[in-house]
Order: C-alpha cells, then sequence, then structure tokens
C-alpha cells in the first residue's frame, strides 16, 4: 500500500497534507511513479523521432504526412487533457489513470501492425488522447495530497524526474533504430503504457475521497472547469503558465535550425548541447523547492521572470553583433534554466489553489500549456537559421507573463 498504516479517512476530515505520514521510501516512489506518469509526451513524441525517415520509406508516404502524425499526437494531448481532468473530478484519480493507460498501451501495439499513413495518424491522435491522462493526474494527484510549500518541493523533484525523458527518449529510439526496425519502438511504447497500468493498480491509492468529488455528472465537472478560466485569481495564472511554456517551444522548435544551420553545428554537437541544456530544465525545475524555504511564490514568480526578461533582452541585443555561438549556447542555457524553474512556480501556484477541482484545474493548466506552445513553434522558426525570432519570443513571452503576474498582485500571496 502506497501510504503504509494509515487511515486515508484522514484525508477525509480535511488534512491538508499527508507529506508526514508517507516513509522516505514512499515519497520516492510516488516521485518516481508520477514522474513516469507525466511523461507522456515525451514518450510518445520523441521516442519515434529518429524512426521517421524509416517510416515513411516503409508507409511510401511524404514529410508533411508523416509530420502530421506529430501533429494528431499533439492534438490527443491537448483534448484529452480536458476530458480527463473533468472525469477524474467525478470518479477519482486512479480510474481514468487505469483506463488511459490501458488504451495508450493497446493502441501503441495496435500501431507496431499497420501499414497505411491515414491510420497512423487517426490512431496517434487517440494514443495521445489516452496519453493525455498522465500529464493531467500527474499534477492532480500530487495536489491531493500535498499544499503550500511542500506542494512546490514535490512539484520540483516530480518535474526533475519527469524532465529526463526528453533527454533520453531520443537517445534510446536513435539506439533501437540502427537495431532494429520502427516497430519495435511502438512495441516498447505498448509494454511501458501496460507496465504504468499495473504499476497503478498495484502501487497507487485513490487519493480523491468520495465526499471530495464533484457532484452532478460529467457536465458539472466540465462546467466546473471552464467556471476557473473566468476566474480572476485563476486566469492571469492559467495564460502565465501558457506563456512560459510557449518560451520553452520556442527554443525547442528553433533551436535545431539556429545551432545546425545558423552556427554550422555538426549534429552529434547538437545532441549533446540539447541533452546539456535538458538537464539545465531538470536543474532549474528543482531551483524552487529549494528556494521555498526563503522566497515566496510570488517573490521567487517575479524575480526569476524579470531574470528570463533580462537574459532574454540581452540574447535581442547581442542581434546587433557579429554572432558568437558561446554567448548564445550560455544565455539559452540560463533561459532554459529559468523555464524549467518558472514551470513548476506556475503549476505550483495554480494547483494549490484547487481545492474542490484538481482535475479540471490541472487540464486547463495543460490545454493552456498546449496551446501557447503550438502558437509559439511556428512563430520562433519564422527568422529561419538566424535566432532573431526565438529571442524575441523568448522575451515577448517573459514579458507577457511577468505582465499577468503583476497583473496578479496580492492574491499570490493568498
Amino acid at each position: 500500500m502506497l501510504y503504509g498504516h494509515f487511515d486515508i479517512k484522514i484525508i477525509m476530515k480535511g488534512l491538508t497534507t499527508l507529506e508526514p505520514l508517507l516513509s522516505r521510501r514512499r515519497q520516492i516512489w510516488l516521485t518516481l511513479l508520477l514522474g513516469t506518469v507525466s511523461a507522456t509526451g515525451p514518450l510518445a513524441i520523441d521516442l519515434y523521432l529518429p524512426a521517421l525517415p524509416q517510416m515513411r520509406t516503409q508507409f511510401m508516404t511524404n514529410a508533411s504526412l508523416m509530420q502530421l502524425s506529430i501533429t494528431s499526437c499533439l492534438v490527443g494531448l491537448a483534448l484529452g487533457q480536458l476530458i480527463a481532468g473533468p472525469f477524474s473530478d467525478q470518479y477519482g484519480r486512479k480510474k481514468p489513470l487505469i483506463i488511459g493507460f490501458l488504451i495508450f498501451g493497446l493502441v501503441s501495439l495496435a500501431i507496431a501492425f499497420i501499414h497505411s499513413i491515414w491510420l497512423l495518424i487517426g490512431l496517434r491522435f487517440i494514443q495521445g488522447i489516452a496519453g493525455a491522462t498522465g500529464q493531467v493526474l500527474a499534477r492532480a494527484v500530487a495536489r491531493d495530497l500535498f499544499s503550500g510549500k511542500k506542494l512546490t518541493r514535490f512539484y520540483a523533484m516530480l518535474n526533475t524526474v519527469n524532465g529526463v525523458f526528453p533527454i533520453i527518449a531520443p537517445i534510446i529510439g536513435g539506439f533501437m533504430i540502427h537495431y532494429v526496425d520502427w516497430e519495435a519502438i511502438f512495441v516498447l511504447l505498448a509494454f511501458i503504457g501496460l507496465a504504468i497500468a499495473l504499476a497503478v493498480v498495484w502501487g497507487l491509492h485513490e487519493t480523491l475521497p468520495v465526499n471530495q468529488r464533484q457532484a452532478g455528472g460529467y457536465k458539472s465537472a466540465f462546467l466546473a472547469m471552464g467556471g476557473l478560466v473566468v476566474q480572476p485569481a485563476f486566469w492571469p495564472l492559467i495564460l502565465a503558465t501558457g506563456l512560459v511554456y510557449g518560451a520553452l517551444f520556442s527554443y525547442i522548435s528553433a533551436s535545431t535550425f539556429v545551432f545546425q544551420t545558423g552556427f554550422g553545428m555538426p549534429p552529434q554537437t547538437f545532441s549533446l548541447l540539447y541533452a546539456f541544456n535538458g538537464l539545465g530544465i531538470v536543474v532549474g525545475s528543482n531551483l524552487p523547492g529549494q528556494l521555498a524555504k526563503r522566497f515566496s511564490n510570488r517573490q521567487q514568480l517575479t524575480g526569476l521572470l524579470l531574470a528570463a526578461m533580462a537574459v532574454s533582452a540581452v540574447l535581442l541585443v547581442s542581434l546587433l553583433f557579429p554572432a558568437n555561438l558561446w554567448l548564445v549556447i550560455g544565455l539559452v542555457l540560463l533561459l532554459v534554466i529559468l523555464i524549467g524553474a518558472l514551470l513548476t512556480l506556475t503549476v505550483t501556484v495554480i494547483m494549490d489553489r484547487a481545492t474542490t477541482n484538481a482535475g479540471g484545474a490541472s487540464a486547463v493548466i495543460g490545454l493552456s500549456q498546449n496551446a501557447c506552445g503550438g502558437i509559439a513553434s511556428p512563430l520562433a522558426g519564422m527568422s529561419g537559421s538566424s535566432y532573431a525570432a526565438m529571442a524575441t519570443m523568448l522575451f515577448a513571452c517573459s514579458a507577457g507573463a511577468y505582465g499577468l503576474i503583476r497583473f496578479q498582485g496580492h492574491h499570490l500571496d493568498h
């Protein structure tokens, strides 16, 4: 049992955190499980990226349609959160997680046996919807168990674990494709999905008591989720976390062209740089947990956003001078560290306020992040191999998020 010998009824009496009742070993297990559960995106997308050329040949199609298989998964990941969040507020966290990862595993296995590009695109959409349960409910489960600074520290640990997957997934996929056909990657995804479902069955107790669930059916839970978006205490924060995510995807989408095409960096060197920046995101994600003992969430948010604005402004100004690879590398590394910290903080603040419908709050976070990330990605690539558009988007997203946090004002401290 995840919680050892304590009575789950304690939650129902309104205890705000269960951290003192969880052994260190159980907290580590919970962090590893939820970190893996929330890594659906990197697992579903980054793992098979090295196989795209081989798949394109076997499916006898063009690059655009192969890219559409990525887009359909991303759309599924976004829409699936709107389903899983309210569903979990009504029926609890455990059941949607089990169902979601069972479907994720079965669909992944089915993809390994298909030969139609359109069927691939359709199944990838379903795979995204199913996998979205992990992204939504990892945040919701954490909110059920923790609050305040303890929630900040737990999200920091969770993002540290989650941040490892975007680094290792392309490496694993690239290694596999040298020795096996692309189908093996989806067999691995099927195994991961089914293994996570079993881990949830045997290693995770339900964290949302029946008397704290949303009454009135799915429609009521969905409307309650929508109500969060229009609340003055929520919508600036929801949009701010989306803009921070947009900054992250501005870097991700443009970095390949900037460093490989613009600076002539070899692919192997870029892969190392990308992995190193991924470690920067992991380091940044862990910062708020360390700073929570000395600074409030508002102090951290305003300070880190000001720092992100300053660094991205320096990156913009550097365009006026001859391009310096090492300067750009250093500034981008600082920015991804700050972005990692800001993602942890913005999500923590929103989820800490969601006392009755954490699933819905987690869903609107995911929707905002995916929407802003999707908009920022093409805009950051408008200048081709130059980093002008990337730098502009990094500054715009940081400044926009800072303005929203300033608008939020004193509410952050309550």
